[in-house]
């Protein structure tokens, strides 16, 4: 499907086919960052993805009407590969990922925020994961996890959930989803937008649609660093448990309704 359907649609297309996910030869890859108010990180983060992109590869920013520097650091690159999308008024992490996502253009399509930071090989070994495991809508790897200051506070995100889990039920119970270390087929798109107000996050609702309609490779080897700080979109302290059952049940229920309209 080329992008200007997907990006004029705002209906669900079709449920998402393994055939349609086999990737035997990827020559560019899309990678789609949101940003707001990142100036502090933002240039390390970009340095760490431009340095691995290729020639033909895109990187697609959505900026979300930062009132800082973000805009200024972005242009300020002057890479040919940065594609700006910038928000007139502030539209959230999920409404502008969706965006992003509605313009990317090639089959592997990586998520990425402001904040963390890309280990050297990432784009490769996710490439290489897609190539070698036909029907694979999600790559996803482990990640260090590291402070405000770079200093690494865990070796290893994963182990911090009790190891990686793919299955939509164990991502009901504890989300292993780090949307900043996954990247996922374009044609899983068909399936998971558009993305429902009341999901609690993106990767969650990405992740767990992922791994119902084609398979979920796991990187064990930690391929980004992950910066917990306190301006953290996602949460870096545990939620009361009111609140995390009705995310779960939200989630559970909007990816029921979901699967079945694309299996009807």
């Amino acid at each position: 499907m080329p992008p200007s359907s997907l990006s004029c649609s705002s209906s669900v297309a079709h449920v998402t086919t393994k055939e349609a996910l086999n990737s035997t030869s990827i020559s560019a890859v899309s990678v789609v960052m949101t940003v707001y108010n990142g100036e502090r990180y933002l240039a390390e983060q970009l340095r760490s993805v431009l340095d691995q992109l290729k020639e033909h590869d895109e990187l697609i920013v959505v900026d979300d009407a930062s009132d800082d520097a973000s805009v200024e650091i972005l242009r300020g690159a002057a890479d040919a590969r940065i594609q700006l999308h910038r928000n007139q008024v502030n539209k959230g992490v999920r409404q502008s990922f969706e965006l992003g996502l509605r313009q990317a253009r090639h089959d592997v399509i990586f998520l990425c925020d402001q904040d963390d930071v890309w280990l050297p090989g990432k784009r490769d070994a996710f490439v290489m994961a897609f190539e070698q495991h036909p029907g694979t809508a999600i790559v996803i790897s482990d990640a260090e996890v590291i402070d405000g200051d770079g200093n690494i506070t865990a070796p290893s995100f994963m182990a911090t959930k009790g190891g990686f889990h793919s299955g939509l039920w164990s991502t009901l119970i504890r989300n292993r989803y780090l949307g900043c270390a996954m990247a996922l087929h374009r044609s899983l798109l068909d399936s998971v937008l558009p993305i429902p107000a009341r999901v609690p996050m993106h990767d969650m609702w990405i992740g767990g649609l992922g791994s119902v309609f084609g398979d979920v490779q796991y990187l064990p080897k930690p391929y980004l660093q992950y910066r917990r700080h306190e301006g953290n979109v996602s949460p870096s302290r545990p939620q009361g448990i009111i609140q995390m059952v009705r995310w779960r049940l939200s989630l559970a229920t909007l990816s029921i309704k979901r699967i079945f309209l694309l299996l009807s």
